[in-house]
């Protein structure tokens, strides 16, 4: 097409892409115009220039064709999708350009992450209430209800399936997954909330995908296609949201363009309670992958992971997010584990022999779309050598007869074998970089590039003797043959002896000191070895495709190399860690005890000397009330039995002098909260949300940390809230909950809850010192110590003091003067706090009311009070001054039937009396 055209081919393309950016091959360079050129050079650094097109100018940016892969990854990075337009030739030898993809967050296949990318489609709605589901044992009661979830790895191949109940669910597997791109359904896109939670509450960027896609016979006509018509059965596939989400994920990676459908060899289908329960909540306050601050040191992934190559990293990482709630699987694992802890030596050498192996996963991806060089397939054959190295390091060892010598036995070891011999006979060590310039092969692979390279030796040597031959044949001195881009293969003679060429020389340039010739049959040679050169680069560009293309059809093969190797990976990096750190297997039973014993924090341990701390919750006490002075560690005690827990139903080991942990279906937490005023929620309405989830979500077989429930409003309001909350979830839900406290009231339920007990952190106050041990011991906590908590954190003295004073008053139950310091002209405050009132009342008043207020009559019953009460002789007839509120309050008081009253009416009863007594 002339230069003319091109903006307006460009233009023409982007109005047919719903791409954010396109980039359109122009020769040598891909080129960006008008809006999009000034978006890549803001967000890129590009230089923009202009391009003239019909009597206007565009602003014109471009990168060289083999630089493109750095800028598209930049601008996919920061949440653009881009769509590549490829020039291609006619047969007429016009030039014309097609997009032939689009680059999104969930495509982007040149990337440097370890961690998985994957695609979620979100589809569907869920009838019922949780209340109805608990109730039903969170089965659905249609195959139309739920939300469908699929999420699709274009880098690795993974395709998996599930149904959500509702929308917390589904959100809690979107935190786990963590994709990078989401594709909503027409029905979510409907549902304002929803949508507006997948924007809020992931990182992902939400891409809106045509409606058709998600519909369901389209759907399932997609999938039977590609992995075979008896496959949703063969997997369990029934559920139209899940068939919905999975067809759409699928068209949606084919209408990217990809390429990489064909190393997506595999559907799995998953059910939600396969896996142990964890909110995004639970995930973010206990730090799996990222701490409170948004940074990777610091969590607990990065306290365990020592693996030594990229998947295993990533599967280990899958592990701490997906806890499994199969004892078989889990005890496969610990076995795995505990033989590796024990045979230091041979664990040693597999993880030697793993080292420096590739991405197996990816590569395969890379070479199923196209993208893969020749670098990429010697990785595949080395990283496929790596499979007998850790298998002979397996055998005769200790690991020989552990759950390890079958990991490495899953794959097909033989066709592996195969295929690393082919690469190792096909590839030269070190190929170019460029598929289309030859040098990729090693001779002996194909007869026919042999004759090519045997020509073109000969060719070669000729030119590299001629020098030699023409000084000896024509007497010449100072000659040389050389080649460059300008002159091509030329003989250099100096000007000395220029004159005694021979005469089929043909001068073609003078120097300074030389003269460059060139004679008809150099040209001849010239041009043989440019033939030659040509027909070795497009013959070794087929034989290359052919061996990617072999290798793609090998997808499977090498995933399940691949997943070996990562699962061999991560089993040693549990195992390095446990036996680094004094880590105990743990007993794993059907639900029921958590007995933990000299427990730790498994990250806080690696930063601090650590106090080990037990833990027994069973029949008779599996509600803990955990009381204790700010500071002193409460909060990481709680943290590390929900740690250790989910540890053991990761597979490893745990920090602890031993454990039995009854599996768990779920861990939920409320630890703590922020104000999310953007969404229109406070803290105490975080809070409250937060609890809610817990009350219908937590069941009898789960783990519940509660961490200050009730504190963000006032204190009648928060202990009723927190004393409802703990009756609930002892008699209804019946979990097993830690739930940490200050409100002390709270600890006298222990005396009428059945499975309730207390627990505090001790502390040594012996003294005028206070020191917190940040030990567990059996019963309630008799104070909180907050003013010495303020003094540790700096506050001045004069109120720390003040403190210390109010404190002793309102220990004592006496009134409590506030003292105020006056302001200009007028008098410093005295006022008194009735602590019987609730109230402040002046100096005076308050004498009154405790003296002079009274009336003559009312002074001489109480001194006739005071003298009977003294004086044993005194006349009990003598008539004393009653109020009559307080007659019908003790007559109310002798009806009343404690055995019939909850906590909350009892409470909400004594705050009436109170109210009528203070009137």
């Amino acid at each position: 097409m002339a230069s003319q055209g091109i903006v307006e081919e460009f233009l023409s393309l982007k109005s047919d892409t719903d791409a954010d950016v396109l980039t359109m091959q122009c020769g040598d360079f891909y080129e960006f115009f008008a809006d999009d050129a000034e978006l890549v050079g803001d967000e890129l650094d590009l230089k923009i220039s202009e391009k003239s097109s019909h009597g206007s100018s565009y602003p014109m940016a471009g990168v060289p064709v083999d630089d493109l892969t750095p800028y598209l990854k930049a601008l996919v990075e920061r949440g653009y999708r881009v769509a590549v337009a490829d020039q291609f030739e006619d047969d007429s030898g016009d030039h014309y350009r097609s997009v032939t993809r689009t680059v999104t967050p969930g495509t982007l296949l040149e990337t440097d992450d370890a961690d998985a990318r994957y695609i979620a489609a979100v589809v569907g709605e869920t009838s019922g209430t949780s209340d109805e589901r608990r109730s039903t044992g969170g089965v659905s009661g249609s195959d139309d209800d739920g939300i469908g979830l699929a999420f699709a790895d274009a880098t690795t191949g993974q395709f998996l399936v599930t149904v959500a109940d509702d929308a917390d669910d589904a959100l809690s597997e979107l935190y786990r997954f963590g994709p990078v791109e989401i594709l909503p359904g027409p029905d979510v896109r409907g549902d304002d909330a929803l949508t507006r939670r997948l924007r809020e509450e992931t990182d992902a960027t939400v891409s809106l995908f045509e409606a058709d896609a998600f519909a369901p016979g389209r759907a399932k006509h997609r999938l039977r296609e590609h992995f075979g018509r008896e496959t949703l059965d063969s997997v369990g596939l029934q559920r139209d949201p899940a068939i919905r989400a999975a067809g759409a994920a699928l068209r949606y990676v084919e209408e990217t363009g990809a390429g990489v459908l064909p190393s997506m060899t595999r559907l799995r289908s998953f059910e939600t309670n396969e896996h142990l329960e964890l909110d995004s909540t639970t995930q973010r306050n206990l730090e799996l992958t990222e701490t409170m601050q948004g940074d990777r040191d610091g969590t607990l992934v990065d306290t365990i992971d020592h693996t030594v190559t990229s998947p295993g990293g990533r599967l280990l990482r899958e592990w701490v997010t997906r806890p499994r709630r199969d004892r078989a699987e889990l005890t496969r694992r610990l076995d795995a584990v505990e033989a590796l802890t024990a045979a230091a030596l041979a664990r040693e050498r597999v993880r030697e022999a793993l080292d420096g192996g590739y991405d197996l996963e990816r590569l395969a991806a890379r070479a199923a779309s196209g993208s893969a060089d020749a670098s990429d397939l010697l990785a595949v054959r080395d990283t496929l050598g790596i499979l007998p190295d850790v298998a002979d390091a397996i055998e005769g060892s200790r690991l020989e007869s552990s759950p390890l010598a079958a990991v490495v036995e899953r794959p097909d070891r033989d066709a592996a074998g195969r295929l690393r011999k082919e690469l190792a006979a096909a590839l030269a060590d070190d190929p170019p970089k460029t598929v289309t310039q030859g040098g990729l092969f090693r001779r002996g692979y194909d007869d026919e590039l042999d004759d090519l390279l045997d020509r073109h030796e000969d060719a070669q040597e000729w030119i590299d003797t001629l020098a030699e031959r023409e000084k000896r044949q024509h007497g010449l001195s100072h000659v040389t043959v050389d080649r460059n881009k300008t002159d091509g293969h030329y003989i250099q003679v100096g000007k000395s002896v220029a004159d005694q060429v021979p005469e089929h020389y043909r001068e073609i340039k003078t120097l300074k000191n030389s003269k460059r010739f060139v004679t008809d049959e150099l040209e001849e040679r010239e041009r043989e070895i440019l033939r030659l050169e040509e027909a070795r680069g497009d013959l070794e560009y087929d034989l290359f495709c052919d061996l990617r293309e072999r290798v793609a059809d090998h997808a499977e093969l090498l995933q399940d190399v691949g997943r070996a190797l990562a699962e061999v990976d991560a089993l040693a990096s549990l195992a390095t860690h446990a036996a680094g750190n004094d880590w105990t297997r743990p007993e794993l039973t059907e639900p029921g005890p958590l007995q933990i014993d000299a427990g730790r924090h498994p990250v806080v341990e690696q930063t601090t000397e650590f106090v080990p701390n037990g833990v027994r919750m069973d029949g008779d006490r599996e509600f803990l009330i955990v009381t204790g002075p700010n500071m002193s560690g409460k909060s990481t005690y709680m943290r590390q039995v929900a740690l250790v827990t989910l540890l053991a139903q990761v597979g490893s080991f745990v920090p602890a002098r031993s454990a039995t942990i009854g599996v768990v279906d779920g861990i939920y937490t409320r630890v703590g909260a922020l104000d999310e005023l953007a969404q229109g929620r406070s803290t105490f309405m975080v809070e409250m949300q937060e609890l809610s989830n817990i009350l219908h979500s937590a069941s009898e077989d789960s783990l519940v940390i509660l961490d200050e429930v009730g504190r963000g409003t006032a204190t009648y309001d928060g202990i009723s809230i927190a004393w409802a909350a703990t009756e609930y979830l002892h008699n209804e839900v019946r979990a097993k909950t830690l739930f940490a406290t200050h409100y002390h009231e709270l600890t006298s339920l222990a005396d009428h809850l059945d499975r309730v007990a207390n627990v505090h952190v001790a502390v040594d106050d012996a003294g005028d010192d206070v020191t917190f041990l940040r030990t567990i011991e059996d019963g309630p906590t008799d104070r909180s110590y907050g003013v010495h908590v303020a003094e540790l954190a700096g506050v001045p003295d004069p109120v720390v003091s003040r403190a210390d004073a109010v404190l002793a008053r309102l220990r004592a139950e006496e009134a409590i003067e506030a003292r105020g310091s006056g302001g200009g002209d007028s008098e410093p405050t005295q006022a008194v706090f009735d602590l019987s009132a609730g109230q402040f009342v002046d100096e005076t008043a308050s004498a009154e009311a405790t003296d002079g207020g009274r009336t003559g009559e009312e002074n001489a019953a109480a001194d006739a009070s005071t003298t009977s009460a003294a004086d044993p002789d005194a006349d009990p007839s003598r008539p004393a001054a009653v109020d009559p509120e307080l007659d019908d309050i003790a007559a109310e008081l002798t009806e009343l039937d404690l055995n019939d009253m909850s906590p909350i009416e009892l409470m909400t009863t004594v705050q009436e009396w109170k109210q009528r007594l203070d009137e």
